[in-house]
This record gives C-alpha cells, structure tokens and sequence, in this order.
C-alpha cells in the first residue's frame, strides 16, 4: 500500500484548507510545480536556446499520456482544454451522423456537436442514472456518435464504458473525461473508445491550460482538421508556404503553432506522479474516500443526491442537497472548507490527496452551518 501521509504531504494545499474541489479545479503537487516553473525559468534564463530540448519533452509528455491510457503517442493531441478536445474530435466526426447524449452532460459534450449543425438527441436519466439501453433505443440509421463523459460533472454518476462498448455497435463512442482522467482508470482499447478529451486542471491536477484528446487511429485516417498552423505540417523548418503536407497523426497536427509548454510538462509530471503510485490504487482510494464520506452524510442526516444504488456508478464526486447553497459553500470556506455550490446543494470531490480527516472536517462544519440555517 502506498504511503498516502506522504503523497498528501506533496499537495501543499492539504497544510492550510480543507480541499474538497478537485472537481472544480485540483490543487498542483510540489513536482507539478517545479515541471512548469522550471520551463519559466529556463526562458527566464536562456532565452529560446532550449526550443529543441522542449519539443524533445513535448514528445515525451505525448508518449506518457498515450501510455496513461493505453493509446499511441501519435493517437494524442496536447490541448489547452477539454473544448479544444472536443472540437478536435469533431472535425474528425461531422460528417458520421447524428448525436446521442443525454440531460446530465456538461455543455461541452453537446453544444459544440449542435454548433456544427448536427443533431444531438438527448436521452432522459433515470434517478440521476443514464442506462445504456436507454441510449441503446436512440441508435437508428441516422445516428452515428455516442457523445458522454466518463463520469458526470452534474451529480458524479459514472457510466460503465464497457458495458457501452458491447452496445454501440458502429456508433463512435466519444467520451469527455474530464471528471474521471486522473481518478479512474482508462484504456480506450478495452473500452473501445474512438475518441476522448479531457481537460488537465481537474482530477489531472496539472492547472488551467493543460489538457489532451485522443483520436483513433482509423478515425485519423478520414479526419481532416480544419485548423492547422505551421508545425502542423511533416517538416515545418522548410518554411514552405506553396504546398501543404500535413502530420500524418491526426491529433498532433492541430496543435496549433507554438506549443503551451508550462502546461504541457506539468500535464507530464502529474501523470508521472500518478504512475508511480499506480492508476487502479489511485481509483480505489478515490472510491474509498467516496464510500467513508457518503456514510458520515446519511449518519449525518444529510439527503444524498448522487446515483449510490450501484456501487459501479460511483466515483469522486458527491452531490448533497442543503437548503441555501450559496450561504452554506461560504459558511464552509469560511473554515477553510472548500466544495462547489450546485443549485441543488454542494459538491463535494473527495480525491487521492485528501483522507478521513478531511471528510470529518467537512460533517464537523456542514453541522454548524445546518445550524446557522436554522435547519
């Protein structure tokens, strides 16, 4: 077992709050740090001497990310965010049919899909659960994309992808990962996902601006992306601006113009540090934090809105009813407990860094606002 007193003591935001957001936004490790400063200081210090060293480590990050989830280097595209992701995925995807989706997504997986004018026909949840079968009536002739995340940003209820992958059929199964890349472990080759992005300042836990999308290599094979820039191109240094011969990999290719490589190498040193602890460790102690926190809530007495029935659709994120969201998120940063306002509630993201400790602070300061509250 790993020594999680130690890993938490590499999250300095664990000394001073309560952090319970990595849904929102996950705090950097000391390493994660260091990987981007590093780059800051190097330009700080030499200028554009380092521009071939850097590209070297881009190509490394690729090649940790694809191994991350059990892709290619050149199936990997280093993004900014997870729109950038998605829009990606769908130059490659607009002309394979109409879109399957459901009510609990985050905008990102539907709208860019209706701005290209391709319809997106949303499934209903049931009980804050998507059913694949559900999904499953909407495929007709038309339909040719299965767009969803991993696990919902809306109430945490994780969809089981292999239960997804035995159904689609000839369906492109399309995953935002957002809310579970860094907290569940995935292999698009088992899951049988086409294409999948995700942004890195969440469970990734490598800040705003980092991200990354993957793209099969058979979709690559059809896909064209519509913006390109000049090191998009199988040998930029020529300079030549009368013809164009694009990367043959898809997703590398439209990383446009010069790299974001702060973002870039601190999205490689977080995955480095979750390597080393191990993908499948990391979900179960995500899981057992989870199970340990929505146990205090019901002994608590507090209402929980996440999909709990089947323990498959678990994951990090827990939905609490409380009256008065706004007014009880602030009593609890107030004592330096840190959740998510949600109309319904709070959200609250129990991760690898956090322990039990953090969970009773939570239930110790949730009982004093429900008192302010007079309820």
């Amino acid at each position: 077992m790993p020594n999680w007193s130690e890993i938490r003591s590499q999250f300095p935001v664990t000394t001073h709050s309560t952090y319970l957001d990595a849904a929102a936004a996950g705090p950097l490790s000391t390493s994660t740090q260091l990987a981007a400063t590093e780059y800051y200081q190097q330009m700080m210090n030499d200028g554009d001497i380092q521009w071939d060293n850097w590209l070297a480590k881009r190509e490394e990050v690729r090649a940790q990310v694809a191994s991350f989830i059990n892709a290619e280097p050149d199936e990997i595209g280093l993004t900014t965010n997870t729109s950038s992701g998605m829009n990606l995925i769908i130059d490659a995807l607009e002309n394979h049919g109409e879109v399957i989706s459901n009510d609990l997504e985050f905008p990102v997986s539907t709208i860019p899909w209706m701005h290209r004018r391709i319809p997106v026909h949303i499934v209903r949840s049931n009980d804050g659960v998507v059913e694949p079968g559900e999904l499953k009536k909407k495929m007709d002739v038309r339909t040719g994309v299965i767009s969803i995340s991993y696990v919902q940003f809306s109430n945490g209820f994780r969809s089981n992808l292999d239960e997804l992958a035995d159904i689609k059929g000839k369906h492109a199964l399309v995953v935002n990962a957002s809310q579970a890349a860094g907290a569940f472990e995935i292999d698009v080759n088992r899951m049988k996902i086409d294409a999948l992005c995700s942004t890195g300042h969440k469970w990734m836990l490598s800040g705003y601006g980092s991200g990354f999308v993957y793209i099969s290599r058979e979709l690559q094979e059809r896909s064209r992306p519509r913006s390109i820039g000049w090191l998009s191109v199988q040998d930029p240094y020529s300079m030549r601006n009368d013809e164009v011969h694009l990367r043959n990999d898809a997703s590398a290719r439209a990383e446009l113009g010069c790299p974001n490589f702060a973002g870039m190498f601190a999205l490689g040193a977080s995955v480095e540090l979750m390597q080393s602890i191990g993908i499948k460790t990391i979900e179960n102690r995500v899981l057992e934090l989870n199970r340990y926190l929505t146990g205090r809530l019901v002994e608590a007495g507090w209402k929980v809105l996440s999909p709990l029935a089947d323990e498959s659709h678990r994951s990090g994120e827990t939905l609490v009813e409380v009256e008065n969201p706004a007014s009880v998120v602030a009593s609890l940063a107030a004592k330096k407990v840190l959740v998510t306002e949600k109309p319904q509630g709070i959200r609250v993201a129990t991760d690898f860094f956090n322990n039990e400790g953090d969970v009773d602070k939570l239930i110790e300061a949730l009982s004093a606002s429900d008192a302010l509250q007079g309820g």
